[in-house]
C-alpha cells in the first residue's frame, strides 16, 4: 500500500477507520473550559498512535499512559483552537485548497489522485480538510501570539557566529532525545523538588540502560512525548539555548544532567551526530521585465495581448530599456528600465523565478502570470557565486528566531494549560 506523506497532525486521519469498529462511547473524558472530549474522540485518537508505534517497531506504553499522554496532547489543542476562534482566526477556501494541493505534489499525486487515494484507504477527504485547518489555525494563533515578539538583532548573530567559530559545531548536526519533567510557573519548592527527584532518577535509569523512546512515552510532559521524544537532527543553532551548551559537550549515546528551565526539567540525550558541507554556491541572475496589471479595464487575455505587441517590437529591434520606461506598470523597475539588478534564490516569485531560470541569456519570455499580474522577462546575465558567508548569516539569524520560538513557543502553550479550566475524570481513563 502506497504510504502518504502529510504533517504530523494529520497521521492520525490515517486511522480513523479504528472508530468504526469500536463501540461508540459518550462519556465524557475531560472538561476543558466550556468544551469536552468525549471518549470515542479519545480512543479515535490513541488508536491512531498505538498503529503508529506499531509501523515503527517502539515499544509500546501501557494503556493508561498512553491514554493520558494523547488526552494532553488533545486538551492542548482544544484550547489553541478556543483562543483562536475567540480571536477570529479563519482559513479561506482559498488557502486550504492550496495547502492541501502541497501536500498532494508531497505524494507525487495530483489533487483528484490524492483525494481518491484517500478515500481508497477509508480517509473521508472532508475530515482531511478539518484537519489541515486546525493545523493552520494552531499556526497562525501561535505566530500571532508569539512570533510577533521575536526578534533578533546583528548583535545577537555576530556574537552566535563568533561563539561557533570557538566551537566549531556550525556544520555539524545533532540527532536528540528529549524528555520534559514539567513544573508549573508558582509551583512550591516541595513540587520542584519532587520534579527535580523524577529527573535524577529518570536520568540514572536511563544511563543503567532504560530505553529512551519508551521512557519519552511514558514520563516526558513535552509536544515530543508521544514520538518518543525525537527532536530530529538540528544543527547547534536549532537547538534550545537551554541546554545548546551542554550538546556540544556530548558524544552519541550520552546522556546530560537534569537541565532546569521555566517549564521544568529537561532530559537530553544525543543519539547521533554528522557532519555538513562549509561551502554554499548561489547562481546570481541580472534580470529585467515589463509588468502588465489587470483592473477593471485590462484583463488576462488583454494583459497577455499587449505583452506579446511588446516581445513583437523587441524581436524587430526596438530596445527592451524604452518600451519598459513607457509601458511597465511596475514603476520602481520601469525608471531603470524594467531593470531588477542581481537576484537570488528565493528573492522573487516563484512563478517568475521559475520562468527566469529557464530562459538563456539575453532570451525574453512568453508572457508569465504571477500575483502582481503579467510579465515579460529577459535575463541580462548569469554567474555562480560562493554566498556561503551571506549564507552562513541567514542560517544563523533563522536559527535563533526558531530557538527563540520554540522556547517561547513551550513557555506559553504550559503557561495555557496551566491557566486554563480543565477537569479530567481519571477514573475513566
Amino acid at each position: 500500500m502506497k504510504r502518504l506523506i502529510v504533517p504530523v497532525l494529520l497521521c492520525s486521519l490515517f486511522f480513523s477507520s479504528y472508530a468504526a469498529h469500536a463501540e461508540v462511547l459518550d462519556k465524557i473524558i475531560a472538561v476543558v473550559e466550556d468544551d469536552v472530549i468525549l471518549d470515542r474522540e479519545l480512543e479515535r485518537e490513541a488508536a491512531a498512535v498505538r498503529q503508529r508505534i506499531e509501523a515503527s517497531n517502539a515499544a509500546m506504553p501501557p494503556s493508561f499512559i498512553l491514554r493520558k499522554q494523547v488526552l494532553e496532547r488533545m486538551i492542548v489543542d482544544k484550547l489553541q483552537r478556543q483562543l483562536a476562534e475567540r480571536a477570529g482566526i479563519t482559513v479561506g477556501e482559498e488557502m486550504l485548497n492550496s495547502q492541501a494541493a502541497e501536500i498532494a505534489q508531497r505524494n507525487n499525486m495530483d489533487l483528484p489522485e490524492f483525494r481518491s487515494e484517500l478515500e481508497r484507504q477509508g480517509i473521508s477527504y472532508q475530515s482531511f480538510l478539518d484537519n489541515i485547518r486546525n493545523e493552520i489555525i494552531i499556526s497562525q494563533l501561535r505566530g500571532r501570539e508569539i512570533g510577533g515578539r521575536i526578534k533578533v538583532t546583528d548583535k545577537e548573530v555576530e556574537h552566535y557566529m563568533e561563539t561557533q567559530d570557538k566551537i566549531g559545531e556550525e556544520s555539524t548536526q545533532y540527532h536528540l532525545g528529549h524528555i520534559l519533567i514539567a513544573v508549573q510557573e508558582a509551583a512550591s519548592a516541595k513540587e520542584i523538588q519532587k520534579a527535580k527527584a523524577k529527573a535524577d532518577g529518570l536520568v540514572e535509569k536511563l544511563r543503567a540502560g532504560e530505553d529512551f523512546t519508551e521512557a519519552a512515552m511514558t514520563h516526558s510532559d513535552g509536544d515530543n512525548a508521544l514520538k518518543g521524544g525525537d527532536l530530529g537532527w538540528r544543527s547547534m543553532g536549532d537547538i534550545p539555548t537551554m541546554f545548546a551548551e551542554e550538546v556540544g559537550k556530548m558524544k552519541p549515546g550520552d546522556i546530560a544532567d537534569p537541565i532546569r528551565s521555566p517549564s521544568g526539567f529537561h532530559i537530553v540525550k544525543l543519539l547521533e551526530q554528522k557532519g555538513s558541507l562549509d561551502h554554499h554556491m548561489v547562481t546570481k541572475t541580472k534580470v529585467r521585465h515589463i509588468l502588465i496589471k489587470t483592473n477593471e479595464l485590462i484583463d488576462d487575455a488583454e494583459a497577455r495581448k499587449r505583452l506579446l505587441a511588446l516581445k513583437e517590437r523587441l524581436a524587430n529591434g526596438e530596445d527592451f530599456a524604452a518600451l519598459a520606461r513607457a509601458h511597465s506598470d511596475d514603476k520602481g523597475s520601469a525608471i531603470k528600465g524594467g531593470g531588477l539588478d542581481w537576484v537570488g534564490p528565493g528573492d522573487l516569485v516563484k512563478p517568475f523565478e521559475e520562468a527566469m531560470t529557464k530562459l538563456s541569456v539575453n532570451e525574453v519570455s512568453e508572457p508569465v502570470q504571477t500575483q502582481f499580474g503579467w510579465h515579460l522577462i529577459q535575463v541580462l546575465d548569469r554567474e555562480n557565486k560562493d554566498n556561503s558567508a551571506e549564507f552562513k548569516k541567514n542560517l544563523v539569524r533563522d536559527a535563533i528566531r526558531k530557538r527563540k520560538i520554540e522556547e517561547e513557543t513551550e513557555l506559553w502553550v504550559r503557561r495555557l494549560r496551566d491557566e486554563a479550566f480543565v477537569e479530567i475524570y481519571q477514573d475513566r481513563l
